[in-house]
């Protein structure tokens, strides 16, 4: 890169930075990577926040603008191999949690490093939370943001035909409900950027995500009103949408559970896995025992997600 272009592109940077700036986006900063470890930790002294290992190198892009919402511009942050630039790589959309209404796309980083060592194309969305704006707009963000991948594929040496979306607690339904609903115009919203190209995703990674809202397993409550814009009695049509388990057909995708020991968080799973059995459909469970909840933040049981993750997501790809 020459001076000029380099200039440029700072340019750029302050220019978008100084209008995002201007722009009062609500935030609940109740869910914190550092605020989670503290209260963990006071019930398995022996946590430590992961670092992935990272044997190769990696080439990373932060805060890349996705997409508009008026002026209201969405960032992602893309980890990938340091590699041949003709080369092509899966690729993986990952999603954060939070209630749907906290957390932020840097919580997802230690993941997008571990997945670009391996060979794959991470990339870490932000997408507008409940204060900010209500069920189906994080879909729709989300969507828009895999459409940005493939409309981008050469600059982050992404193979377009393969790739898959990864999230963590409400990140993980997000995830799930993105594989469940291939093809399925209700869930793109109105126009927006890139939108010549397709959303599909071809394997979900579910990382204690729910699948259903409204079951004897679930117990959502407070956060779940918060996004689905009201309680099941003041919005059952929403409750019933958004959940993943209510949308599983012929053209959903494989999936992997990685789950704690927490049942609550599994909610749905068997019934969805009876579905995907009907449709013949392949999924797999790995279960942590003895474990919170925000497992995947935490050594000792990252790296053996990470793993699992990897494994499931070579057999589907290569």
């Amino acid at each position: 890169m020459n001076l000029r272009t380099y200039l440029l592109s700072c340019l750029l940077c302050y220019f978008v930075f100084i209008t995002y700036a201007q722009i009062q986006v609500p935030r609940d900063t109740s869910f914190t990577l550092h605020g989670t470890y503290l209260k963990e930790r006071k019930y398995r002294p022996y946590i430590r926040i992961s670092e992935p290992k990272v044997d190769t190198q990696i080439r990373t892009k932060l805060n890349l603008v996705y997409d508009h919402i008026g002026e209201r511009p969405l960032f992602l942050d893309v980890f990938y191999p340091d590699g041949d630039s003709s080369t092509r790589y899966p690729g993986v959309v990952l999603i954060h949690g939070g209630g749907w209404q906290s957390g932020d796309k840097s919580q997802m980083h230690s993941i997008g490093k571990a997945l670009a060592a391996k060979g794959y194309v991470a990339v870490a969305v932000e997408y507008r939370l409940s204060l900010e704006a209500k069920y189906p707009e994080a879909v729709y963000d989300l969507k828009a943001a895999v459409r940005w991948m493939r409309a981008n594929a050469d600059k982050i040496q992404l193979d377009t035909k393969q790739i898959a979306s990864l999230g963590t607690s409400a990140g993980g339904q997000l995830a799930s409900l993105l594989g469940v609903t291939n093809e399925n115009p209700d869930f793109e919203g109105r126009s927006r950027g890139n939108a010549g190209q397709v959303s599909d995703v071809q394997a979900v990674v579910n990382i204690d995500g729910t699948l259903v809202f409204r079951h004897p397993e679930s117990s959502e409550g407070a956060a779940a009103s918060n996004w689905l814009d009201g309680t099941y009695e003041q919005n059952p049509i929403n409750w019933e949408l958004a959940a993943p388990l209510n949308h599983v057909s012929r053209n959903s995708v494989p999936i992997i559970f990685l789950n704690s020991s927490i049942p609550r968080f599994h909610a749905g799973r068997d019934d969805m896995i009876k579905k995907l059995d009907r449709y013949g459909i392949y999924w797999e469970i790995r279960e942590f025992p003895d474990t919170p909840h925000p497992f995947w933040f935490f050594s000792p049981w990252f790296q053996p997600m990470m793993d699992y993750t990897v494994t499931f997501l070579d057999g589907i790809f290569q």
